[in-house]
């Protein structure tokens, strides 16, 4: 008898199993009660019955009558082991078939997280293949497999105390339910000082913020700055409060809004992209790392294979797997678009629907995805949007919550504490004065001495100044807070994200709404789910004021690297991330002028080919000025009002 905690990765269809039927001889018009062990449908050799005659029947046929059988339902799993990340380099994943009866079938799905209370069996490899007599008895290989006593479904059960919050019962209780994550008394006692965490310098809005600063710092410590990244990182991790944990009411009506937070980090080759990923997957409880251009479709999200017998058996994929937990895809840009179209669904509706071979079925993938992407030259463009720097459609990037955008500019200051971060791994580490992470000078002034500190400086003030929690606390915070902190937005953090939220869609000072950052509701839903993994970080029950402050500051500097062009200036008419530059927009307008053969234009003309290249009428009359007003002149208007080419 051994217990087993691991992942389902494969479930096969429910079938009926024959326990017991009557046999009738039909020798001698006898029947019988026959039990079939093991699964196996084998009739007896011979009656041995006593006849009329007072002898033995000797018969060998044998009718099994249907009517005296007892079924039972049977059903086969198979697990695969936890990811640890001490396992041996190389080796893949071990995995052993489960055997389940009874109650116990169709308890868990594909992606489920289970513990099993079983017995180990074994089977010889030709009998389980369906071959008897000699040719059973070939080969002396043996296939192992477990007979499942018990099961827990640790996932099913965290979802039903999501959707059913009012039956949760004290802290203590809820440290051994969940998704199977126990925590010691030595381990609360960690989160519970990391929680209350003060460096007693500053006002209480900068000191009530010191957990969530501590936590970016201890993100991935071997990188020097990235500070707006990995807070963005760590709030995708943390995850906002789920629909039924809000206080919503109609999400039984069919209304689905995702909680998990979607982050993709754009830049040049040599930033650290790819060990921000590893350091995400390394502190969050359950993740999944792949490579964009090592994936297929099936392999993100779910695969049907057909068994020896004619079953259809389910594979769960990487985003299954990672259902409430973190999948971390690093070259995005290098997917197949057909890849690409698969995480459309999972990364709006949570859920993964398929319907091959006549097998129609959703399964659950509410995980984060953190996404990493080079740009298509090798060096991202300013002057292009993103959609024109990556390989990526637009649908799929609309659906990220933060889009940053990481530049090799040079630096002196930078490159100085980078390159003495790296030649620090390499020195000893007896030596005067070594550290992995070199403190920064200090850039700010110290916090006691000011009464406002956006963000970006708090954190980088908390970087020079605190040592970075161990890793293995990261994990344990990070795992407590989103399992068992739920915060609720408050009116005054709800009208600090409403009044960003408006004043993007309707620019102060009169300037024209063509003008603003096109924004829609997906991104005020962004900011809310921002704001309350926000406050988780800090383990409150509501969301602050200062939480939606932090949040919008994020989201604002996300806004404003999408819409910089090379000079510093904002392009507010790119369309976000899946737009169109204006660049790109002058040239498909000029290359259109000349290819028509004409020389002179008039405004009508403008109107039919801004039509046919589908521009922007409220933004067209712009494009037309820049093209006679650069510095080398693409248009003129002469006196009679018409337009010539140059």
């Amino acid at each position: 008898l051994i217990t087993l905690r691991g992942r389902i990765i494969k479930v096969n269809s429910k079938r009926l199993r024959l326990l017991r039927a009557d046999i009738l001889c039909l020798k001698c018009g006898q029947q019988f009660q026959h039990m079939f062990v093991g699964g196996r449908y084998e009739l007896p050799p011979r009656c041995n019955l006593v006849a009329a005659n007072g002898k033995k029947c000797p018969g060998q046929k044998f009718e099994l009558l249907r009517r005296t059988a007892k079924y039972i339902d049977c059903q086969m799993l198979k697990l695969q082991e936890e990811d640890t990340f001490d396992s041996v380099a190389g080796r893949t994943p071990r995995h052993i078939d489960l055997e389940v009866t009874n109650d116990l079938v169709d308890v868990c799905h594909a992606g489920d997280c289970v513990s099993v209370v079983g017995v180990i069996h074994a089977m010889n490899s030709a009998v389980r293949a369906g071959k008897r007599g000699k040719q059973a008895s070939e080969t002396s290989t043996y296939h192992l497999f477990i007979k499942a006593n018990s099961i827990i479904n640790t996932t099913a059960e965290l979802h039903e105390k999501k959707m059913d919050p009012g039956a949760g019962g004290s802290e203590e209780e809820a440290t051994d339910s969940g998704r199977g994550l126990s925590f010691s008394d030595e381990q609360m006692r960690k989160i519970v000082k990391v929680a209350h965490a003060d460096h007693m310098f500053g006002p209480l809005k900068i000191r009530m913020a010191f957990p969530f600063d501590l936590l970016v710092r201890s993100l991935c410590p071997s990188i020097i700055g990235h500070d707006m990244v990995k807070a963005g990182i760590l709030l995708g991790l943390l995850g906002g409060t789920p629909p039924s944990s809000s206080g919503l009411e109609d999400i039984a009506s069919g209304v689905s809004i995702r909680s998990s937070i979607h982050c993709l980090i754009v830049g040049d080759p040599g930033m650290g992209k790819s060990c921000l990923l590893l350091a995400a997957t390394n502190v969050a409880a359950r993740s999944i790392y792949v490579g964009g251009n090592t994936s297929s479709t099936t392999g993100l999200t779910v695969s049907l294979s057909k068994e020896a017998g004619g079953e259809i058996g389910i594979e769960a994929g990487a985003l299954v797997l990672a259902d409430q937990g973190v999948c971390c895809i690093d070259e995005f840009d290098k997917m197949a678009k057909t890849n690409q179209d698969g995480l459309l669904e999972a990364m709006e509706q949570q859920q993964i629907s398929i319907a091959k071979a006549g097998v129609v079925a959703s399964l659950p993938a509410r995980s984060s995805i953190i996404a990493a992407a080079n740009p298509k030259n090798g060096k991202y463009d300013m002057d292009k949007t993103v959609a024109e720097n990556l390989n990526v459609a637009s649908p799929l990037l609309s659906r990220f919550d933060l889009v940053f955008i990481l530049r090799d500019d040079v630096d002196v200051d930078q490159d100085r504490l980078v390159s003495g971060s790296i030649i620090g791994l390499y020195r000893e580490p007896t030596s005067k004065g070594f550290h992995h992470s070199p403190q920064k000078p200090q850039l700010y002034s110290d916090p006691s001495s000011v009464d406002e500190m956006s963000m970006k400086r708090r954190l980088s003030w908390v970087a020079s100044t605190q040592e970075p929690l161990p890793k293995d606390l990261v994990k344990d915070y990070i795992s407590y807070a989103r399992e068992y902190c739920m915060p609720k937005l408050t009116p005054d953090a709800a009208a600090v994200l409403k009044d960003y939220f408006m004043s993007l869609r309707y620019p102060e000072n009169g300037i024209k709404r063509n003008d603003s950052v096109p924004i829609t509701t997906r991104q005020l839903e962004a900011l809310i789910r921002l704001a309350q993994a926000r406050a988780k970080a800090c383990l409150r029950e509501y969301v602050l004021k200062e939480d939606a402050e932090d949040v919008v500051e994020l989201m604002r500097d996300s806004v404003n690297q999408i819409h910089m062009d090379s000079s510093g200036r904002l392009d507010r008419t790119r369309g976000g991330v899946g737009g169109k530059s204006k660049r790109k927009q002058k040239k498909e307008f000029i290359d259109y002028l000349r290819r028509s053969n004409q020389k002179a234009f008039t405004k009508d003309d403008f109107y039919r080919v801004s039509n046919q290249l589908n521009l922007p009428l409220n933004d067209f009359w712009s494009i037309v000025d820049e093209l006679r007003y650069c510095d080398q002149p693409e248009l003129r208007k002469g006196v009679d009002g018409m337009y010539y080419l140059l």
